[in-house]
């Protein structure tokens, strides 16, 4: 399996796949991977000729320096998993300095508001460092598809505005939310929960399943109120927002009509934050 390291020798591997119009699928990560990165590999590989997988801890959509200190930078293990799955996956693991050539600066966006919202609101910045890095890794590429999972869903929708007003070719797919037997949305920041926080983490997707189940019947108000008070009867838990909003605008709701709608989630346990989500329809 070929790994790049610069973006002169990826280009030049790409070129004659571009050339001949192969279809080239890409799956952006920052590592550490688990079965729900390996889960968007092997739909991009059996949709394209050829796929890159990125692998690169993107310093600019950190808006906290001791949560990018922490991030796992497992590249040896991560190319371990990925060694067997298919002959047809190069490797992209830039550094700092070969993307950004000495300057660690984002861009500015205008998502339309979607930026706005939740992570957006705590998390200053963090989207334009994410709009940065994907489309610096976009027009390095230029894949066909592009694959992001679920669990980072305004992420997702993030990408699609990017990719319309950057006005670039390609097919942004979302994937399913991959879980663990708990329920756990699977994350790479799993991995620094001790065993004890992981089973209780649990507590989380069997809160959003109560959420979709009220959905029916109450509203948002009751439902919000239902979550507030379920966290805050676990002291281990620090709920940093709850929202039901709408799936294409992202914003919260007070009243139900016909859109699709979806509930948000962010909580910390031992000092780690967990997001979470689930359609309502």
């Amino acid at each position: 399996m070929l790994i790049f390291n610069n973006k002169a020798d990826l280009t030049a591997f790409l070129a004659p796949y571009k050339s001949d119009k192969s279809t080239i699928g890409f799956v952006p990560t920052m590592g550490a991977l688990h079965p729900g990165h390996l889960s968007l590999l092997d739909k991009s590989i059996r949709e394209n000729k050829l796929t890159v997988i990125s692998i690169f801890v993107n310093p600019t959509q950190f808006n906290n320096a001791e949560d990018l200190k922490n991030y796992p930078r497992t590249l040896e293990s991560d190319v371990e998993k990925i060694q067997g799955l298919s002959d047809d996956i190069v490797v992209f693991a830039p550094s700092v300095q070969e993307m950004y050539d000495g300057d660690t600066q984002s861009s500015t966006f205008s998502f339309g508001g979607l930026e706005s919202q939740m992570e957006g609101s705590h998390r200053p910045g963090h989207f334009d460092g994410v709009g940065t890095i994907v489309r610096k890794l976009f027009e390095i590429v230029q894949p066909v598809n592009a694959y992001f999972g679920e669990k980072d869903f305004q992420q997702l929708q993030i990408v699609r505005k990017l990719v319309q007003i950057s006005r670039l070719p390609v097919n942004v797919i979302g994937c399913p939310i991959h879980r663990e037997p708990n329920g756990l949305a699977m994350s790479s920041r799993n991995e620094r929960l001790n065993s004890r926080e992981r089973e209780q983490a649990a507590l989380i997707y069997r809160t959003l399943n109560q959420v979709k189940e009220m959905f029916a019947t109450e509203n948002v108000q009751s439902i919000t109120k239902f979550v507030e008070s379920t966290f805050a009867a676990h002291q281990e838990f620090k709920l940093e927002y709850f929202e039901i909003a709408e799936e294409d605008t992202l914003l919260p709701v007070n009243e139900r009509g016909n859109a699709k709608y979806r509930a948000f989630i962010a909580v910390l346990i031992g000092g780690i934050r967990l997001i979470d989500n689930i359609s309502l329809n």
